[in-house]
């Protein structure tokens, strides 16, 4: 089946891409990556045309705040999420100890990212990764990526033909990319591998690990929906306006009930995701890291709006 996605390569075309991939090889051993690794990685490899094609026309997201949360925090997903969070409490409160971070975030995640692991990518990510490294458009990000790939598959994490993943490069039940794995996954039950694709102990281990080290505090929510006062100054609007609760008090901001805002020592951030006429939110430092993982606001918001809803 995966012919048929290969680019039809000119005579020149594969020759230049030849030529590339076997400075890349010669590179990738200097970079102590093993002989055996590259020949089971990259022998035969060619591009794919379908990944130029996704990377070429990517659609503008255009999906407004309650569209997709709508789309995104569903019933079904709900429903689902709290099982799980009842089957694998166990392990699950294991790794709140360890890293602290709330089961409930975990999960969200997870549903976010792969349905629960169901929704893992079937592009090979070497090939994917290798294909977007050549083309020159975003050339260098992918080709470090790569190199991060390889690094995982020599260490024996994976193999190739089990490291499937997004046309991106994004792996397992996280979709982590190849950087991301080797800066944070964990193995969590000491088989010596990070499995971020079957092994649920290292996918939510790895994923607190994750939000653990962009400070997240076990102690605290993310945030919460409030109201603005009428004259509420735009330019205090952002991730780059960090104030205490006590300030926000003080400029009018208000629980949606219309209640005073918490009397604790905690700063906070005011996100309007759908402009001046939509929802409001302070947001806190675990909204950071979340929003670090992905740095989109309508995404955050959805993982934070689903953890909610896992309570």
């Amino acid at each position: 089946m995966l012919t048929c996605l290969l680019l039809p390569l000119s005579h020149s075309y594969a020759e230049d891409f030849d030529i590339w991939l076997a400075e890349l090889r010669a590179e990738a051993l200097t970079r102590g990556i093993s002989e055996s690794t590259l020949d089971a990685a990259l022998t035969g490899l060619q591009p794919i045309k379908r990944v130029i094609e996704l990377d070429r026309n990517q659609p503008e997201f255009k999906k407004d705040y309650w569209s997709y949360i709508k789309m995104t925090v569903t019933d079904y997903r709900i429903q689902k999420g709290r099982r799980l969070l009842e089957k694998h409490n166990a392990l699950l409160q294991d790794v709140k100890q360890q890293y602290g971070v709330q089961p409930r975030f975990l999960v969200a995640i997870w549903g976010m990212e792969t349905n629960f692991g169901k929704h893992l990518g079937s592009f090979s990510v070497i090939q994917s990764l290798a294909t977007l490294a050549y083309d020159p458009r975003r050339s260098s990000f992918f080709r470090s990526e790569l190199f991060h790939a390889l690094k995982i598959l020599d260490e024996g994490h994976i193999d190739p033909s089990g490291m499937q993943g997004s046309w991106a490069g994004a792996m397992g039940q996280l979709q982590f990319m190849p950087s991301t794995f080797t800066g944070y996954a964990v193995d969590a039950d000491g088989d010596g591998r990070k499995d971020i694709w079957h092994t649920l102990p290292d996918v939510f281990a790895s994923a607190a690990n994750y939000l653990a080290k962009y400070n997240w505090d076990g102690d605290r929510t993310w945030g919460r929906e409030v109201k603005l006062p009428a004259d509420f100054d735009q330019g205090l609007i952002g991730m780059k306006i960090n104030k205490p609760l006590s300030e926000w008090q003080a400029l009018g901001i208000r629980r949606i009930t219309g209640n005073n805002l918490p009397q604790v020592k905690i700063n906070a951030s005011v996100v309007v995701p759908a402009g001046m006429d939509g929802p409001a939110f302070l947001v806190y430092q675990n909204y950071r890291a979340i929003y670090r993982w992905n740095r989109s606001h309508l995404y955050s918001l959805a993982v934070c709006r689903l953890s909610d809803k896992l309570r």
